[in-house]
Formats: C-alpha cells, structure tokens, sequence
C-alpha cells in the first residue's frame, strides 16, 4: 500500500472541507479517541487496581477470607481486596505467601477429595482410614455436582451406618446433599435426577430414593410427596376448568353477535362445576336361573351263586375231602345299584367401570346483552330493552350451545341491559366498526408489531435524517466557478473582404449583362452574416448552443 498517495489523498479531501465540516471531523475523532481511552483505562483499572498484584486466592467464604487477612496483617504482608471472596497480594511473594498460608492449613473450607491420600500416614487406625475415605468421597462428589452450571457450591454429607452381622439389623446407607444455586437459575428435574443417581452410584448399597437434595434456602428438591402431588394435580384442575369455560363463553358469543349487532353488545361468563375424582367400581351379577354344567350316572349289577366257604375244627378232617353236614348248593346272589350326581353352575357377570374423568356436575350460565336504541320525536337516543319472547330465544340458544341438561341442575340467566354509550357508538358508527374488526385481528399481534413499528420508524429516521444529514456534512462543496461564456467571435476584417469580393463580382457580372442597379450594401452584409453564421453553426453546434443559453439566462435575470 502506498501511504504517501493515501495521506496525500487524505490531505487533498481535508482541504476540501469547509471549516463547519473540518470542527465536525476533527470534534468526532476526539470523541471516539476519548471513548477508547477511558474505556481501556477503565478496564485496566478494574481489573487490576494496584500495579504488581496477584491472586492469592479466590472464591473464599467470608470465614476463611477473615482467617486469611488476620494471618497477613500478623505477618506485615500488603494485600488488597479488589471483590468479594477476592485476595490479592504483590506479584513477586504471591507463590511464598500461598506456600506459607497453605501451611497453616487454610482455607479451612476448601473442597479435599482423594488427594487425602497423597500422603501416607503411618500408624494410622482403621477408623481414621475410613473417615479419611468418606471426606474424601464427599469431597470428590462435591466437584463432580459443583461442575454443573446451575450449581454455585455443594455439600455432600454420606451416612454409612456400621455393618451388623444380622440382616434385620443392617440399615442402608444415606446421603444429603445442600445446593445453593446461581442467581436467577434453577435445576431441572432431570438434572436433580441426575444429581441423585450420581451419588448413589458413588456408594456401594445407596439408592437413589435415600438421597435428599436441599437449596440453600431449605426447599427440597425432587421429592414427589403428598402435598407436592396435591399442588400440581390443583394447578393443572384450575387450567381445565377455565379452558373449558373460556370455550363455552367463546361458543355462546359467536353464536348470539350476529344476532344482537356484534361481540361488543354481549357479556357471557360460565361456570362449570367438575367432579375431579376418580371413580373405579367392580360388580359381580348372578342370574337367578340355574344352569345344568355337568352329569354323571354310575350303575352297578352283579348276578351270581355266593361262593362256598370251608369250614370246620382245624385239624385233620378239615384238610381231607368233603365234609359232611355242608350242603353245596345256596340261594343266587343279584346286586343293583345306581348312582346320578347332576353338578349345577350359577350364571353371574362381572363388570369393571370407570367413569369419566373429570365429570360434570354442574353448569351455570349468565348471558348479558344489549337492546335497541330507538330516537325519539326530540332526536334524543332511547335505550328499549329486549322483549321477553327475545330473551326466551336467546336462553334457548344459550342452551343449546352448553349442552344443558336439567337433571343436573343447570341453570342459564339472560338478561337486557344498556351498555356504555361510548361503546355502542363505537359500534354503530362505520369507523367504530373498522376500528373494532381491527382490533379483533390485530390485537393479538399487538406485541409484535410493536417492535416491528419502531424498527420501521427507526429505520426510517436513519434514511430520511441521518443519512442526508451526513452526506451533506461530508460532502465537499465545490465553488462554483464561473463558466466562462462562450461567445461565437466573428473576424469584422474577414467579413468585410468578403463582402468587398462579393460587390465586385456582383457589379463585374451586371456589367457584363449589362444591368445597371445600385447595390444594396446592408442587404449584401446580412446575407453575407448570415451565410457566415449558417456555417458556423453547422460545424459547432454545441458552442453555439451554450452562447444562446447564455443569453436566454441573461435576459431572464434582468427582467
């Protein structure tokens, strides 16, 4: 880049200027030098106040940063305090210092996780090494929860209960853990989900249900009690409730602003009672007929001589062939029987219901409209209210239209009344009308266009003032000089040889024709300037149109 043709440039355009645009120029560029200055000494002296200072520590709590002070007032070392939780001491003692007060073991409050064990200690007891273990643990959780954006500071207490040999008697583990969050932030329920998987994940039989989040200022979090249940299930009961009454009054004007001359002319509020509760019924029904669900028959018969039987003194007699005094032939034995069991089963039906969910109870309904006007033989306005067939119309439309039912005793109210007068001549007048239908459409829109009509008038202030207001201060005027006035220059000596020539061939040819005539010296001159000027026109013709625009200006200046 050429910066000697750039400040060369840059000098010519300055030169240019006017005084009025070089005092803008040269007041605007101190302006700006101005702002950059005090806004860099500004940031340089808010950020570090004292020159060759350093941080100490940061983000301590006020115990801590008072313990800190007092250790560096006892050992005569400079400090400053440029904010809150903020300590700051010269650049070249800051590592000494932070060695020498670490050393004294502060900040006492600081977070320690598993670096505890850095260090070996030796003769250290089981007890100790577990309590080393669970700060360190809490510790560690505390970064881990801390990290999340919400969360300024955590603390995290883990109660693990001692082990017993008996089942019955072991109890599980418990955590409790205190948030405090950022300013104008809050934690999601995922993310308190979250929270409570991440320290039960941490400890060996810890669930997520025995781990308690508190904020700092003692709300619990997460936890789906009776009353948090209660609060929620009423919110979202409120919000139905009026969506299904907004409904009906929307339905009930629709259909009755044709009818009465416009929205603007009738009133309906609706109120609608629900049953929220829910209603689950099991009935078992038995038919009083009776039904055949089985048969068995069973039948016996047996016929047949008894079969003899031996008997007599044990002993040898008995063991040889037939006694005497047996007979061998007895009566025929025949055996009957039959058996019917008949099983019968009772019809019966069971039935599950499950009623609506909310039901109904209760509708009410109060409708207000408008009535005619009327002038009268003076030409004042007269409010007349509707006639009683006219409401009883308008009542059964309002029926109608929510479903009335009288056996739960619903009710509707229709009434005439004159509304303001400001509003029905709004309404009547056409440009009432025009204004209203806008204002129906439009409203909605209201908060957009808002913006949207100041960045039209904004950018239009820019393009109609701001622009032309700077181009006109940073454009260089340029002194009109004057144009000098072309004038067409005619040669008199020229002119007067020509003419000369002329006369003389004109006389030597009437002479030689023999006509006699006295030459006629103007006409001859006029014909001769005007062939001249013939001809300067054919070969300059711009020239000598810029001479007669001269002229014209010139003679409209003086008249």
């Amino acid at each position: 880049m050429n910066f000697e043709a750039l400040f060369k440039q840059i000098i010519e355009f300055f030169n240019k200027l006017n005084k009025r645009q070089r005092y803008i120029i040269i007041g605007s560029v101190v302006a700006v030098i101005a702002v950059l200055t005090f806004l860099i000494v500004y940031n340089s002296t808010s950020t570090q106040k004292q020159p060759g200072y350093a941080i100490l520590f940061e983000n301590l709590n006020p115990q801590d940063a008072a313990l800190i002070v007092q250790y560096l007032d006892k050992h005569q070392i400079p400090y400053i305090i440029p904010k809150d939780g903020v300590i700051e001491v010269p650049k070249d003692i800051v590592q000494k210092v932070r060695l020498d007060v670490a050393a004294q073991g502060l900040p006492k409050k600081s977070t320690v996780g598993f670096e505890l064990f850095d260090k070996s200690s030796f003769g250290a007891t089981d007890f100790e090494q577990r309590v080393k273990y669970l700060r360190a643990l809490e510790g560690e959780l505390e970064r881990t929860i801390e990290s999340i954006s919400a969360v300024e500071s955590a603390k995290v207490n883990i109660a693990i209960p001692k082990p017993s040999v008996f089942v019955e008697n072991q109890t599980p583990p418990t955590a409790s853990v205190l948030i405090k969050l950022r300013p104008n932030m809050i934690l999601t329920p995922k993310q308190i989900q979250g929270i409570k998987w991440l320290v039960a994940a941490a400890v060996p039989k810890l669930t997520p249900e025995n781990v308690k989040i508190v904020d700092q200022y003692g709300n619990p979090l997460g936890e789906n009690d009776e009353l948090t249940q209660d609060t929620e299930a009423l919110k979202a009961q409120l919000t139905y409730k009026k969506r299904v009454e907004k409904a009906l009054e929307d339905k009930i004007i629709s259909i009755l602003a044709p009818i009465v001359g416009g929205k603007n002319k009738v009133v309906a509020k609706v109120n609608v009672d629900f049953d929220f509760s829910k209603v689950s019924s099991k009935a078992t029904l038995y038919s009083p007929d009776n039904v055949v669900r089985s048969e068995q028959t069973l039948e016996e018969s047996r016929i047949g001589m008894k079969p003899k039987e031996v008997g007599g003194v044990p002993g040898a007699v008995s063991n040889i062939g037939p006694v005497q005094g047996l007979k061998s032939n007895q009566v025929v034995n025949k055996y009957n029987k039959s058996e019917t069991t008949t099983n019968y089963e009772i019809s019966t039906t069971i039935k599950d219901v499950k009623e609506n969910y909310p039901k109904i109870k209760r509708i009410t309904a109060a409708v207000v409209v408008d009535g005619h006007y009327q002038k009268d033989k003076d030409g004042k306005v007269k409010f007349v209210p509707l006639s009683e067939i006219e409401l009883k119309n308008i009542e059964n439309l309002v029926k109608n239209a929510i479903g009335y039912n009288p056996k739960r005793g619903d009710s509707v109210s229709v009434s005439s009344f004159e509304f303001s007068r400001a509003l029905v001549q709004k309404a009547t007048t056409p440009l009432g009308r025009v204004m209203m239908i806008v204002e129906e459409y439009v409203g909605p829109l209201a908060p957009i266009l808002k913006y949207l009509f100041l960045f039209v008038i904004f950018f239009i202030f820019y393009k109609k003032v701001l622009t032309p207001f700077m181009q006109k201060m940073l454009e260089t005027k340029v002194e009109e000089e004057e144009v000098p006035k072309e004038e067409i220059t005619i040669d008199e000596e020229e002119i007067e040889s020509t003419y000369d020539k002329i006369k003389e061939l004109k006389q030597k040819v009437e002479e030689q024709l023999g006509i006699t005539s006295d030459v006629d010296e103007e006409e001859l001159k006029y014909e001769v300037l005007l062939e001249r000027v013939t001809k300067m026109v054919e070969e300059h013709p711009e020239q000598v149109a810029r001479v007669l625009e001269n002229l014209i200006k010139e003679e409209h200046t003086e008249t």
